[in-house]
């Protein structure tokens, strides 16, 4: 599992169903900057508020030319109904194994109330053209964060 990828990674390959019937590979956005954000679960208030914020962002990572990719565990008919209740403007990737996600290291050991699970890091990366990793945020505060990723985005 890696846990430690860092800028100047390069980022793990990968291969996601999408709730529109596409499958989004790393091979597929070869040439092309994108985000690939982790989140817990759709249609959860953090979640919500963040595919929320990268939607409306959407056109200026699209006039950027980023590609914005969401991945949860959660199943493509679970993203659909997500998507058709908040309008969302992104990419859905479903990872139901998590491969994707232990992949990238975020899928971790939690704890609520005393009691230890695995679930889901909210966490951001951005991976420039050449498939590099150029930054990375992990344990993502939502407010605030959709600028602060449109902000390094534009760097590229």
């Amino acid at each position: 599992m890696a846990t430690d990828l860092s800028p100047g990674d390069r980022a793990p390959a990968f291969r996601l169903a999408t709730d529109q019937g596409e499958e989004i590979t790393s091979a597929s956005l070869k040439g092309q900057p994108y985000v690939l954000y982790f989140y817990p679960k759709d249609d959860t208030p953090g979640c919500t508020k963040e595919a929320i914020g990268f939607t409306e962002a959407a056109r200026k990572f699209a006039a950027a030319g980023i590609a914005v990719i969401a991945v949860s565990k959660d199943s493509v008919e679970s993203h659909a109904k997500f998507r058709k209740k908040y309008n969302l403007k992104i990419r859905l990737g479903s990872d139901p194994e998590k491969m994707v996600a232990e992949g990238y290291g975020v899928w971790i050991k939690k704890s609520l109330y005393g009691r230890s699970y695995m679930g889901m890091d909210r966490a951001t990366f951005l991976v420039d053209g050449k498939g590099v990793i150029r930054q990375v945020w992990r344990k993502v505060k939502v407010p605030g964060h959709v600028e602060k990723v449109l902000e390094a985005a534009k760097s590229l």
